[in-house]
């Protein structure tokens, strides 16, 4: 039997652009998103670069979209079990994790007001902390609250329970399991940062002062843990003298072989973001080759006009901490001074490379990746788009999407 729908395994801006593609053209689709929340990474970003607008209003129109458009149906803190079959006939199950809250939810909060654990914001990176019953973010999608089991007391606790006016807990909520029959699959499943634990080099994590871009920019947006002010994490100070390390755990055959394509176009994103802040602050980045590909080239010559920006092309050697003060002491090269000398910051950004989220996982059907974990090498009716594919900006994720979503709906109606 064949089947016209499409499953979307990812709800990122990739996994949404595709599944939206598709819909408005009549194909019923199906997102499967394992956070509880759509949106992806880009929902965690401050700003988009060249333009420098918030990322909010796309996902909001894109929400909207997904609201009202019957023939989009998503799932989310759901993962697929297996898939089989052919082009034009696969069978999916999709395993659904509980929510422990309903759709009466009104995000109201008075159950986060109650809830008497703590535990490290994933979604922050670890800046701030948040309830074991939350909001994944201020925009979250849907809006509904959801419970942490893995740090929940459960009915020993049940405070967000008695709490709730309109019923919308349920700690007795179980896991389920549905399956979908379509004719077509993309891949969307997008990125994670690389592991700074593994650098150690460059602190391994361990200094506060040393962050990643990730986390820049949750500290740069107005909804993050700063309300966008972005402050030294150890003391909340503000930094006057700051440097950017690109290619961190990128280009290195010990970590990701590959250049991450996105990073460089990034920190120099991030250096506005320090100058609209600190018109006087010191700003130095550490590099290897800079990488702006086509119209971007302009944005990095608006950068270089800044009298308060170096860019040092050389490698950094060692990061370490002055225990003291909680300042970054850096040592690195400049090849073309001809020198290797150790400077002194008081915060410190990592450029840490673009790592395929399901690097390193046995997929289903089967599926092929690279070395590096890709997935740019499917067969005919499955198809990959966005980071999951190769290391892209949100420009060229959506292209790749919009690109998913063709081959998707060719293999459904050429059959």
């Amino acid at each position: 039997m064949e089947h016209s729908g499409i499953l979307v395994v990812g709800g990122g801006f990739s996994g949404i652009t595709a599944a939206l593609e598709a819909a408005e053209v009549g194909h019923e689709v199906f997102i499967i998103e394992k956070n509880s929340y759509l949106g992806g990474r880009v929902s965690q970003l401050n700003q988009y670069f060249p333009k420098l607008c918030p990322p909010s209003c796309g996902l909001e129109i894109n929400y909207q979209r997904i609201k009202n458009n019957p023939k989009v149906k998503f799932f989310t803190m759901a993962e697929v079990g297996s898939i089989t079959g052919a082009p034009g006939n696969y069978t999916a199950t999709i395993k659904i994790k509980p929510r422990f809250v309903n759709n009466n939810c009104v995000a109201c909060n008075k159950c986060t007001e109650v809830c008497p654990v703590d535990t490290d914001a994933e979604f922050d990176y670890g800046l701030q902390k948040r309830k074991a019953i939350y909001r994944p973010h201020l925009s979250s999608f849907p809006m509904r609250y959801v419970v942490d089991p893995e740090i929940c007391l459960g009915k020993s606790c049940s405070k967000c329970v008695e709490v709730c006016a309109y019923d919308a807990v349920d700690l007795d909520e179980k896991e389920k399991e549905v399956t979908l029959n379509v004719g077509a699959v993309i891949w969307a499943t997008g990125w994670k940062p690389y592991d700074v634990k593994n650098l150690d080099i460059l602190g391994g994590g361990k200094i506060k002062n040393v962050i990643t871009n990730m986390q820049m920019e949750r500290l740069a947006s107005p909804s993050g843990p700063t309300n966008g002010q972005i402050t030294r994490p150890s003391d909340g100070k503000a930094p006057q003298r700051i440097a950017f390390v690109q290619c961190a755990g990128s280009r290195d055959e010990s970590h990701l072989s590959y250049c991450s394509y996105i990073c460089c176009m990034a920190s120099l994103k991030q250096v506005t973001y320090l100058r609209s802040q600190y018109p006087d602050a010191d700003i130095v980045i550490y590099y290897i080759d800079l990488r702006t590909p086509g119209r971007y080239d302009k944005f990095l010559q608006k950068i270089r006009e800044d009298g308060k920006v170096l860019m040092v092309k050389g490698k950094v050697a060692q990061v370490v901490e002055d225990g003291g003060s909680g300042d970054v002491l850096v040592t690195a090269e400049d090849i073309i001074g001809g020198l290797k000398k150790e400077e002194r910051y008081d915060m410190v950004v990592l450029a840490t490379g673009m790592q395929p989220s399901v690097a390193g996982q046995v997929l289903p059907l089967g599926l092929q990746q690279d070395d590096e974990g890709f997935c740019n090498t499917l067969e005919a009716g499955i198809s990959a788009a966005g980071c999951a594919k190769m290391p892209l900006d949100v420009m060229r994720s959506a292209q790749t999407a919009t690109g998913a979503a063709l081959k998707a709906i060719q293999t459904v109606v050429g059959r």
